[in-house]
């Protein structure tokens, strides 16, 4: 339960028209909550506000916030086209579940609401003496929050969108994929075969797109329902087509079909992939964003050193294990393939070793992080590093026409 709130808890943090709409509600309620003062004998010792003052500050923040609405949409705007275009496309999404930019546009239109409706309700007297201070009250917190969020909004807008603090939200977004991997390697089931040879059913998705998710729970519940037992063979992040297994489902033969499409419900599909249960997605928008750095229309081979070093973080958060395995098997009648450190590591440094080849500095760099990283403790890590390593060497010595630039490579990758 938790895991399927969490999954659309995040996708309703990609929509920008969520808390707008959450915060418009909210203050709609707080003008009419003013009323409630009314009912009370508060009267007999709050001070009388005139009802001019009470508008003269509506007036103003209805009138100013439209304005910083539509200037706040407009500079976010800007934010993502400029992460999109200088670093990947595939980094919007986590550029747009910027909490502090959705709460400062929540706060701007929510704040034109309450403004707006509270004006109208003055006008025809729905107040009287203590619902009055009690709108007036309400209405200075809220140009107070204002002024707040304006200020704390405005610096962060100044790094929305830049390069630095796109690498920085989809490090956390792949670190907090690694956290969740680490503490269930398994997603919550058995370790698989790993066999070349799949007893059961093969079962396949009808249309084509990205696994975005599995729902365990769900799995698990209809192979108790009908007595099967699922292998996986696919992990989030799987381009699948219908020609192409899923899972192998094991048990008796009637059985297998009876439970094929109630299976196939507990997959989702859709055409983009996620960070969530894929960790490997997050490695391959860094690679893409070193690729876009060094090509000859930016030649920023910094940014190219600086994603070696945040993927150098995150392979040594995987090697070190902070949250270790629980290894309660929650979903017994799943088995679930294992993520491979070398799978992982092409898609972090295969495209970036490519593109950096004639670049003496950046395979220097990645030289040195393969090194560091196979020191790591882990002994997939450190296969993984001396493969890489050698495609790496090889291409520097195809590319690289100096033999000293060469010579410095090979120095760089001694293990």
């Amino acid at each position: 339960m938790r895991e399927n709130l969490l999954f659309h808890w995040n996708r309703i943090r990609e929509k920008l028209w969520v808390k707008p709409l959450l915060v418009s509600v909210l203050s709609v309620a707080f003008a009419f909550l003013a009323t409630l003062a009314d009912q009370t004998n508060a009267s007999v010792w709050v001070p009388d506000v005139s009802t001019e003052s009470i508008e003269a500050l509506l007036n103003l923040v209805t009138s100013s916030m439209l304005v910083i609405a539509m200037f706040a949409v407009g500079a976010m705007v800007t934010a993502y086209a400029s992460a999109s275009n200088s670093a990947t496309p595939r980094a919007f999404s986590v550029v747009l579940a910027d909490d502090t930019s959705q709460n400062a546009l929540s706060v701007f239109i929510g704040v034109f609401i309450y403004g707006a409706v509270s004006l109208v309700a003055l006008e025809n007297d729905l107040y009287e003496h203590a619902g009055r201070f009690a709108l007036f009250v309400v209405s200075v917190l809220v140009f107070a929050l204002v002024i707040l969020t304006f200020i704390r909004w405005m610096d962060s807008i100044a790094r929305l969108g830049r390069m630095g603090n796109t690498i920085d939200k989809v490090e956390f977004a792949v670190a907090e994929s690694f956290v969740s991997r680490l503490k269930q390697p398994y997603l919550g089931g058995k370790p698989a075969s790993n066999s070349t040879h799949l007893q059961g059913l093969p079962l396949f998705m009808p249309n084509v797109g990205y696994l975005q998710r599995i729902d365990m729970a769900s799995l698990q519940t209809s192979a108790e329902k009908h007595e099967v037992d699922i292998e996986l063979i696919a992990l989030p992040g799987k381009f699948c087509t219908p020609d192409k297994p899923v899972a192998y489902v094991a048990g008796s033969p009637q059985q297998q079909i009876d439970c094929l499409s109630e299976l196939a419900s507990a997959f989702y599909l859709a055409d983009q992939r996620t960070y969530d249960q894929d960790p490997r997605f997050g490695l391959i928008v860094l690679c893409e964003i070193a690729c876009r750095a060094l090509s000859p229309a930016v030649n920023d081979p910094g940014t190219a050193i600086d994603v070696i070093g945040t993927t150098t973080r995150l392979f040594h958060q995987w090697a070190t294990g902070d949250d270790k395995p629980d290894d309660t098997v929650l979903y017994d009648r799943i088995s679930v393939p294992s993520l491979r450190e070398l799978d992982m590591f092409d898609d972090a440094f295969n495209g970036l070793a490519r593109d950096a080849a004639g670049t003496v500095e950046v395979s220097i760099r990645l030289q040195k992080a393969f090194v560091a990283m196979a020191g790591f403790g882990n002994p997939c890590i450190r296969a993984a590093c001396l493969e890489h390593s050698r495609r790496a060497l090889t291409r520097n010595e195809l590319t690289m026409n100096l033999p000293e630039d060469i010579e410095a490579v090979r120095r760089a990758a001694s293990f």
